[in-house]
C-alpha cells in the first residue's frame, strides 16, 4: 500500500468516526499532498525511514503551517510559523503529518477532559477517560487513525494515555530528545515521545527524533542509537526490580494483570528481584509543586498582547488553579517553604530510585493507580485526580527513561505495566516490552490500518 492510499484510508476512518471520539483538533490540509510526493521518492529508492508513515502530533508541539492550540483558547487560532526540531527530524525521514490531537489544556491534566475543543474518548475502553495529558495521540493511535503520534510527559502524559487506551508509550531520558518548539508546562521535567500501536514503531520514532541539538542547553550530546534494529526478545538473564511500595497505591485489580505479567517475563528467562522505593508517595506533592512554579513563569508569555488570548481571561479552571499556585508559592516570602523544599525531595527521589536501579536492568511495576474513571465524573477534589500520577512521577523528577506496554485487562480496561530503566538505557526497556510483545501475539505488521 503506497503513502497517499494509506493515509486516504485514515482519513476515511477519521472523518467516520473521530466526531465521537475527538482525537483531532485538526487535520493537515495538503496532507494527500505530501503523501504523494513521498510515493514519488519511495519509486526514487530515496525515500527516509519514516517514508509512508501517518504521524499524529499532540497540539502543544510546534509544525509548521498548523495550529499549535495547547487545546486551549487562549492559543486556539496560533498558527506555528516554524518546526520543532522532532518535526524537522520526522520531514526529514519522510513521515506524513496527518494533523494535530486534542490533549488536556496545557497539558494541565490526567484524564483528557480539560480541552476546551472538548473530552477525548477511550477507544478501547468507550465511556471511560483515555488518560493525559497526551489523551488525543494515545487514542489517535488505538482508534487507527494514524501509524504513530507524538506526545510529551512531564509527569506520566505519554505512559498514563497509552495505559489506559491499550498502547504502547516511551517517555525517554530527559535530554535525549530535544525539546525545541514544544511548548512548555513544566520545563525541566517535560520530555516529546513515541506512541505507537507496536513496540518496533516506538523504537523507530525514538531513533528518528532522538539526538543532540546544539541550539538547545537541555539536550544530552550521545551517539545516535538503532533501537528499531537493535531489539531482541532475548530477556534472559534480565534482572527486574519489583517494589512492594507499588502495592500500597494500586487497586488489586491492576495488581493482579500486573503480577500476571511479571510471570510472563519470569518464564521468558528474567529474575524477578525485590527493590525498595519507601519515598515512592512523597513524589507527588514534589512533582506538584515543582510544576505550579515552572508552569507560572512559562506562562508569562501569554498575556495576550503579541498573540492569543491573555491566559487567565480564558483558560479553563485546572490551568487556572495551577497558575495562581504557583504565583503564591513562587512570591519570595515562601519560595523558600515550599519550591526549595521540593527540590530538596526530588534529588533524594532521584538519588533513591537510581539506587533501586543499581542493582537489576529495570523496574517493572503498574502504571497508574487505578481503572479510569467514567467520562464527565464530576470529580471536585483535585487531589483525587492528581492521584493517576502517583506511579509515573519518579521518572521525570529523576529524568529517567520509562515505557509501557499493554499487560492485559481489568474488567474489560486495558492495563499497562511500567518499565523503567537507568539513564539513557531505552534499549532495555524497548527489549522487555517487545519480549513481552511477542510473548503476547502481537507482532508488528505494517499493512494494518
Amino acid at each position: 500500500m503506497d503513502a497517499e492510499e494509506k493515509v486516504s484510508r485514515y482519513l476515511e476512518k477519521i472523518k467516520k468516526e473521530d466526531k465521537k471520539i475527538k482525537a483531532f483538533i485538526e487535520l493537515n490540509p495538503n496532507v494527500l499532498e505530501e503523501a504523494r510526493e513521498i510515493d514519488r521518492k519511495i519509486k526514487q529508492r530515496k525515500a527516509g525511514t519514516l517514508a509512508g508513515l501517518a504521524i499524529a502530533i499532540k497540539s502543544n508541539i510546534n509544525v509548521r503551517g498548523l495550529r499549535a492550540t495547547c487545546a486551549s483558547k487562549t492559543l486556539e487560532n496560533y498558527v506555528s510559523a516554524y518546526d520543532a526540531t522532532v518535526i524537522e527530524r520526522i520531514k526529514r525521514e519522510d513521515g506524513v503529518i496527518i494533523g494535530m490531537t486534542n490533549m488536556d489544556e496545557f497539558a494541565c491534566g490526567s484524564s483528557g477532559e480539560t480541552s476546551y475543543f472538548g473530552p477525548t474518548q477511550n477507544p478501547a475502553a468507550p465511556g471511560r477517560i483515555p488518560g493525559g495529558s497526551s489523551s488525543g495521540s494515545a487514542a489517535a493511535v488505538a482508534a487507527q487513525f494514524c501509524d504513530i503520534a507524538l506526545g510529551s510527559d512531564t509527569g506520566g502524559s505519554i505512559r498514563n494515555p497509552a495505559s489506559h487506551c491499550g498502547v504502547v508509550g516511551l517517555k525517554p531520558t530527559y535530554g535525549l530528545v530535544p525539546r525545541y518548539g514544544l511548548i512548555d508546562l513544566a520545563m525541566s521535567l517535560d520530555q516529546i515521545g513515541p506512541i505507537a500501536r507496536d513496540v518496533y514503531f516506538t523504537a523507530l520514532m525514538l531513533e528518528v527524533i532522538a539526538g543532540y541539538n546544539p541550539m538547545e542547553c537541555t539536550t544530552i550530546n550521545v551517539p545516535k542509537q538503532e533501537y528499531s534494529k537493535n531489539l531482541s526478545r532475548n530477556i534472559a538473564g534480565y534482572k527486574i526490580g519489583f517494589a512492594r511500595e507499588f502495592e500500597e497505591f494500586t487497586d488489586p485489580k491492576i495488581m493482579g494483570v500486573i503480577k500476571n505479567s511479571l510471570k510472563k517475563l519470569e518464564n521468558l528467562g528474567a529474575e524477578i528481584v525485590d527493590v525498595q522505593l519507601p519515598n515512592l508517595g512523597k513524589g507527588l506533592s514534589t512533582y506538584y509543586l515543582t510544576v505550579f512554579v515552572e508552569f507560572f513563569s512559562a506562562t508569562r508569555k501569554f498575556d495576550g498582547r503579541r498573540y492569543g488570548y491573555k491566559i487567565e481571561e480564558v483558560c479553563g479552571r485546572e490551568v487556572l488553579r495551577r497558575i495562581l499556585l504557583g504565583k503564591y508559592i513562587s512570591q519570595k516570602e515562601y519560595s523558600g517553604k515550599y519550591y526549595k523544599k521540593a527540590l530538596q525531595f526530588r534529588s533524594l527521589i532521584k538519588q533513591e530510585l537510581l539506587a533501586a536501579l543499581s542493582g537489576v536492568d529495570v523496574i517493572a511495576g503498574p502504571t497508574v493507580p487505578k481503572l479510569p474513571h467514567e467520562l464527565g465524573t464530576k470529580i471536585e477534589d483535585p487531589l483525587i485526580m492528581y492521584g493517576y500520577d502517583v506511579l509515573t512521577v519518579p521518572a521525570n523528577l529523576a529524568g529517567i527513561p520509562g515505557g509501557v506496554i499493554k499487560a492485559g485487562e481489568a474488567e474489560g480496561i486495558p492495563v499497562g505495566l511500567q518499565i523503567q530503566g537507568k539513564p539513557l538505557e531505552e534499549q532495555r526497556i524497548l527489549n522487555v516490552m517487545y519480549a513481552l510483545e511477542s510473548n503476547s501475539g502481537s507482532r508488528h505488521d505494517e499493512k494494518r490500518i
